[in-house]
């Protein structure tokens, strides 16, 4: 770096003026930030939300038949296979019967979220069969497919074998919160 000449040091001391030394004591350099906040990911869950409840059903969910399943990719086929057959230890379990669907889908998220915190692997979730549903069918057994799909902690699931509620459950093969 070259040396400042006189000529310069003037001009800056001109230009600068009168100054007054800060103190350090008084000084604030680390201002606390604020307190994050997930305004998207609460907006897209409540539209997730209204489209669940208040959306059309999907023709394929109307006719779900009795057997319900589902896995991601990353699921191995062997573990899959092992999940249809209750082979995994169920850690916990919900049941939905009697609840509306607004209810329903809000304490089985709520349900999936603490499993998932809590490191459980796999859990069950009864839905029922909708007998006593009326003309228009199962109405939470219509949507459980869905609401599980949604959930990003929700690897797989498949109906239950018949000891642990047959195709009105579902075994939950769940990811776990690091």
């Amino acid at each position: 770096m070259p040396p400042v000449d006189d000529q310069d040091s003037d001009l800056f001391r001109r230009s600068v003026g009168d100054i007054k030394r800060l103190r350090t004591e008084t000084a604030v350099h680390d201002l606390p930030r604020p307190a994050p906040s997930a305004r998207f990911r609460r907006e897209d869950e409540a539209e997730v939300l209204r489209d669940s409840l208040e959306g059309e059903l999907d023709p394929a969910e109307l006719e779900t038949g009795d057997e319900l399943v589902f896995r991601r990719p990353m699921v191995r086929p062997a573990d899959f296979k092992r999940l249809r057959r209750g082979h995994f230890s169920v850690s916990s379990e919900i049941d939905l019967h009697g609840l509306n669907a607004a209810d329903a889908h809000a304490a089985l998220a709520e349900f999936i979220k603490q499993a998932s915190g809590r490191r459980q692997s796999c859990v069950r979730v009864i839905h029922g069969k909708g007998l006593r549903s009326g003309p228009n069918g199962p109405v939470i057994k219509k949507r459980i497919g869905r609401w599980l799909r949604q959930r990003d902690e929700v690897l797989a699931y498949a109906s239950a074998r018949a000891v642990d509620g047959g195709t009105g459950a579902v075994y939950v093969l769940l990811r776990n919160k690091a």
